[in-house]
């Protein structure tokens, strides 16, 4: 028999639950269409105001207002019957170069939606769906998503965790971002040590070319190189510093691309491997951090390593104790946490 009042308590949760997922679309307009940057920029407005600012129809600009503000993102004055966006709505959904900007992160759960049928498919055979595979918001999306916590973070907390790299990267260093995207870690590192050479490396040709065009955008053309190359094959150059950042547990075969990464690095080299934040055993990553990978992971990263040769499939939240098993199948002998963040393991490992 069950029982009346968790059935309410759980129906009540499918409400807040369904409104967040319809949200999501709203997120993604008013990220495309410019309404939040300009809802930031005019202060409290009707929507008419807004829609005019923007280029758009006020009727659906007013309907859209109402549902941001039921959702709580944005803010609404009955008195005055005008919208606008709280310092830290705005650092969310307005500010691209905010620690706390999310409205990228819609962009790729777009991609979910949109390629869940070929997901479907793969249950049912087995087999995976490449990171090419998938919908182009994915790529862009997991750029604008990432890039935040890089900002927040890479520079000012997780390079100087490391023993001995900054004075390296200061002084000159040779450095590889492999699985580099966009190449929004490649070019943030760049910019703060303008002595070094990075090469950003992925196998995705598009996003090498968007990572290029991002290079000479940010004026470190001249210091950054791209190329399209798999993990475990990219060219071998003594490096000083190789990182991988939210990638490994995406490749059919990390252990055979932590072994390429050996043997890249100089003798007294680096490994910066950051990966998302999960604890080792999985009752203990069920809370809302851990809903967002495991369903991250059920999507794209599962798919995107069973595509690939082995088909390890870590999952997004393979947790410390099975990544130190792949650096030491690897060769490696020596990894640590070196720091950590909500949504990040961050672990120095060295020959």
């Amino acid at each position: 028999m069950f029982d009346p009042q968790k059935l309410d308590a759980f129906l009540g949760q499918m409400v807040g639950d369904m409104g967040a997922a319809i949200s999501g679309a709203l997120v993604m307009l008013g990220d495309r269409l410019g309404l939040y940057k300009a809802l930031a920029r005019l202060g409290p407005s009707t929507p008419a105001d807004l829609a005019a600012a923007t280029e758009t129809t006020e009727r659906y600009v007013r309907e859209w207002l109402s549902a941001q503000a039921a959702s709580g993102y944005v803010t609404y004055d009955k008195a005055t019957e005008r919208f606008s966006l709280s310092p830290e709505q705005a650092m969310v959904f307005a500010d691209e170069e905010s620690p706390a900007f999310m409205a990228g992160g819609f962009e790729l759960l777009c991609a979910v939606w949109r390629d869940e049928a070929k997901i479907e498919q793969a249950f049912k055979s087995g087999a995976g769906v490449g990171w090419h595979e998938h919908d182009a918001c994915l790529f862009r999306g997991t750029e604008r998503f990432f890039r935040p916590g890089y900002n927040a973070h890479l520079i000012s907390e997780w390079i100087p965790a490391l023993e001995g790299v900054e004075a390296k990267l200061a002084a000159g260093a040779l450095v590889a971002d492999v699985g580099c995207g966009h190449g929004a870690s490649t070019i943030l590192m760049a910019k703060a040590f303008p002595k070094s050479h990075f090469v950003g490396l992925d196998y995705h040709e598009g996003s090498i070319a968007r990572a290029r065009a991002a290079a000479k955008e940010a004026g470190v053309e001249d210091r950054v190189e791209f190329h399209v190359a798999s993990a475990k094959a990219f060219p071998a150059r003594d490096y000083d510093l190789v990182c991988i950042f939210d990638a490994l547990h995406d490749m059919g075969d990390p252990v055979g691309a932590a072994r390429h990464i050996r043997e890249s690095l100089k003798p007294d080299g680096t490994w910066l491997l950051v990966e998302p934040f999960a604890n080792d055993d999985m009752a203990d990553n069920l809370n809302p951090i851990g809903r967002m990978f495991y369903s991250a992971s059920t999507m794209i990263c599962t798919p995107a390593s069973l595509s690939q040769e082995v088909g390890l499939g870590l999952g997004a939240q393979a947790g410390e104790r099975r990544l130190r098993q792949v650096t030491e199948q690897a060769g490696f002998t020596r990894f640590r946490r070196a720091t950590e963040t909500p949504f990040n393991l961050v672990f120095e490992v060295r020959p």
